[in-house]
């Protein structure tokens, strides 16, 4: 398949057998289905495509993802949805069975982790990992945990090295963003002087294999969307699938313009994904 030119849309004019969504700003913002989304996803489902969700953020559990689709008129098992929090367990089960974390991040991380068998502490001596993801609830007093347990030997992974998560427009986030997990990770290297060992989210290979074992399908009959060319579209060029830009969210028509890996398809809103003969097929 031919890739687009910047400044000109490219929409699919066939089917694929599986097909990945990321969520935030993709499928909806905030507590809004966005454009196209409800009749594209039903769509799909109609004629009988596997189709799972992905996110990047560990601020909420499969569960809390798969409800709000639901609630949203989605209908959505956990067993469809991944975030990096899961891929983070999966991550740790491999690498460090039975660590003890110091965990920069929020509840729902934290609930997760300690759900799957690993200890959680906050003394930097015991620490054998420490975790960075996206946490609003970030203070000094992590920083120096954080710090002193690397400095002690403790190994340092993050879940997502996204720079901002997108939320809707409000007196509180006038520019529709809130710092990611990319600034905590910063803070934490910037201090230590050491690197992040492992992201484990998107556009991470761990997160791609977690999607494939999922689908149970090849690469090559997957289409990824996503509304960021960072994350979504380069771990689905990186995994062998074909990609989809939406510009429902983080990335425009400018942007790609400029960017040195194209997604194979870009559309308006997800309405653009399913070819228009099909779209009420049964």
């Amino acid at each position: 398949m031919s890739e687009p030119t910047p400044d000109r849309l490219r929409r699919p004019d066939s089917l694929y057998d599986g097909y990945i969504f990321d969520l935030d700003g993709t499928v909806y913002l905030g507590e809004t289905l966005l454009p196209g989304a409800l009749t594209a996803l039903t769509a799909l489902r109609r004629l009988g495509r596997r189709v799972v969700f992905l996110s990047n953020n560990p601020t909420h559990s499969r569960q809390d993802y798969a409800a709000k689709l639901t609630r949203l008129g989605l209908p959505t098992s956990a067993d469809d949805v991944i975030n990096s929090s899961t891929v983070m367990v999966t991550f740790l089960q491999k690498r460090m069975p039975g660590a003890r974390l110091f965990v920069v991040g929020e509840e729902p991380l934290c609930r997760e982790l300690a759900a799957a068998g690993f200890s959680l502490t906050q003394q930097p001596e015991e620490v054998d990992a420490v975790i960075a993801s996206f946490d609003r609830t970030f203070a000094y007093w992590k920083l120096q945990t954080a710090f002193d347990a690397i400095r002690l030997g403790a190994a340092f992974f993050a879940t997502n090295g996204d720079r901002y998560c997108p939320v809707p427009v409000t007196p509180t986030t006038p520019t529709g963003g809130q710092p990611d997990a990319a600034a905590i990770i910063a803070a934490i290297e910037a201090c230590t002087n050491v690197r992040v060992e492992a992201i484990v989210g998107k556009p991470s290979p761990y997160m791609a294999a977690a999607i494939l074992d999922i689908l149970k399908l090849p690469p090559h009959r997957c289409l990824l969307t996503g509304d960021r060319l960072e994350t979504d579209v380069d771990m689905g060029i990186a995994a062998g699938m074909d990609t989809a830009l939406t510009l429902t969210g983080a990335t425009s028509l400018t942007a790609l313009a400029t960017a040195d890996r194209q997604p194979t398809y870009v559309v308006r809103d997800l309405g653009e994904l399913v070819p228009p003969h099909l779209m009420t097929a049964s």
